[in-house]
């Protein structure tokens, strides 16, 4: 986790001192200055630290595995003293309170959705002195579902329940599928063929079609071989056949 890598041995104080010199403290409160490149959340957060602690912006050690958007601040306050302000100041945006681990702290920050968007960590570089850390949460991309077999990666594709109300689709079992529209001749396909047949002879669909081993997953551009057709909408595609159409959202795998 972020928050383990950050609280790990190059929090110590003794690694923090070589790496960012501690700076004067400021007269007064001043708040952060951020880069373009910092996010709304950690920007706010940033600045009402700074304000919490009279803290001054100084360079991230380049030991610490942050991302672009952190925002690390120098402070003229003991770690314990520094960590309540700051809990009072982020008031109910903090998530619980801080977590301590030996000398240091992290501390969750909601953003305006009232989710984790942001955290801040606190380290002490001697007695009198801390780094605060606050930068974003990190939140893993989603998987992309495995490609079926048989499947041209790139290319949109429908389940065939998706079709409901549009093209009647019926298990033949064996990878077989019998697609329906009405007033049209049935289409039998077959996952991983191309030649799809239609009542005595065959038609060359664009790509095979595919299964998940309960699902029929078909070629977006095969529907034309139904005498469907494909439009644009603001979510996904309209496929109309026969008159009857439905909104779909292909998945590209």
């Amino acid at each position: 986790m972020v928050l383990a890598a950050l609280l790990a041995a190059s929090l110590l104080p003794g690694a923090l001192a070589q790496t960012a010199a501690p700076a004067p403290a400021p007269a007064k409160a001043t708040a952060a200055t951020v880069s373009p490149v910092t996010d709304r959340t950690v920007s706010g957060v940033a600045i009402a630290v700074s304000r919490a602690v009279s803290g001054q912006l100084v360079s991230c050690p380049s030991k610490l595995k942050v991302s672009r958007q952190a925002v690390c601040l120098y402070s003229k306050q003991a770690a314990a003293q520094a960590r309540t302000q700051v809990r009072t100041a982020l008031g109910s945006q903090a998530v619980g309170d801080w977590k301590v681990n030996g000398q240091s702290g992290s501390l969750l920050v909601k953003d305006t959705a009232g989710k984790p968007g942001a955290y801040v960590l606190s380290a002490p570089l001697s007695a009198n002195e801390t780094l605060l850390i606050v930068d974003a949460v990190s939140v893993p991309a989603a998987a992309k579902p495995a490609a079926p077999a048989g499947v041209v990666k790139g290319q949109p594709y429908l389940l065939g329940k998706d079709l409901i109300g549009v093209v009647n689709v019926v298990s033949l079992g064996g990878g077989k599928y019998r697609m329906n529209v009405a007033g049209e001749t049935p289409l039998t396909v077959t996952a991983g063929q191309k030649t799809a047949q239609r009542g005595n002879g065959n038609v060359d669909l664009p790509l095979a079609p595919a299964s998940d081993g309960k699902n029929l997953i078909f070629p977006l551009s095969g529907l034309r071989a139904l005498g469907c057709t494909v439009s644009d909408a603001p979510k996904g595609v309209t496929v109309d056949c026969g008159g009857d159409s439905v909104g779909v959202l292909p998945i590209v795998f």
